[in-house]
């Protein structure tokens, strides 16, 4: 029996396949944080041989879901870009979560839900709080897509953010980005990354132990809480 053809506007059986096998979906999931890893590096953390790996890879590159940069005599590795960052959270918002089998797994599994980052923007608890403290400062207005208000460019500028340059990128300008461990969205695309880079630039937020761990600092709780508390919004008080 013939199938009968069906209009659509993509094909996203090959896409969806890349990501099926659980070692390639394992080195993109390690690849969220947005920087770049080398193959011995993805074969470790995947655990499978360095061949194994490297074939792996092939597929991913060949389907556009990775890039690779040669230095030396390593090859390192990183997501082709945020839109393969966005679907790869939208399937962890939809998946089971693993089992939980040691106290250290509970340790991370906790801090991946308090902050991290979704490729190279704020997620978790931190990233919601924010994004709700931005749209009731008046900073932000919207739903699914946020603009950025005048009081908004002045505060966010304040923060190391120029609003201006950051809307002339060719990438999404301030989508919402639901979270998958919060079920709520926090602050996409590019003014997301922006803002997260000035927090992470400032010693507001450092890099934590783990891949895509953030965590907050002294300066930055103070820093945060003061610019909110002039707004009136007292309660907002960053994870750490």
């Amino acid at each position: 029996m013939v199938a009968e053809y069906i209009a659509a506007d993509a094909d996203i059986a090959p896409v969806a396949g890349l990501m099926a096998d659980p070692t390639r979906a394992a080195m993109l999931t390690v690849l969220l944080d947005g920087r770049a890893l080398a193959a011995g590096e993805l074969a470790r953390l995947a655990g499978v041989s360095p061949a194994t790996a490297s074939a792996h890879l092939a597929r991913l590159l060949d389907g556009g879901m990775v890039t690779v940069a040669a230095a030396g005599r390593h090859r390192y590795y990183r997501l082709a870009g945020p839109e393969v960052a966005e679907v790869l959270e939208a399937l962890a918002g939809l998946s089971v979560r693993p089992a939980v089998r040691s106290l250290h797994q509970s340790r991370q599994a906790r801090q991946l839900q308090e902050a991290r980052t979704c490729y190279d923007h704020l997620a978790g608890r931190a990233g919601v709080e924010l994004l709700d403290a931005l749209l009731a400062a008046g900073y932000l207005t919207g739903q699914d897509a946020f603009e950025v208000t005048s009081a908004g460019e002045a505060g966010l500028g304040e923060l190391g953010v120029d609003v201006e340059t950051v809307r002339e990128g060719r990438r999404r300008f301030a989508p919402a980005c639901l979270d998958w461990t919060e079920r709520r969205s926090h602050l996409g695309g590019a003014l997301g990354a922006a803002l997260t880079g000035a927090l992470l630039d400032r010693g507001w937020y450092r890099r934590g132990a783990a891949r895509r761990l953030v965590e907050v600092t002294d300066s930055g709780r103070a820093g945060i809480t003061a610019i909110f508390a002039c707004k009136g919004l007292t309660s907002h008080t960053p994870v750490t």
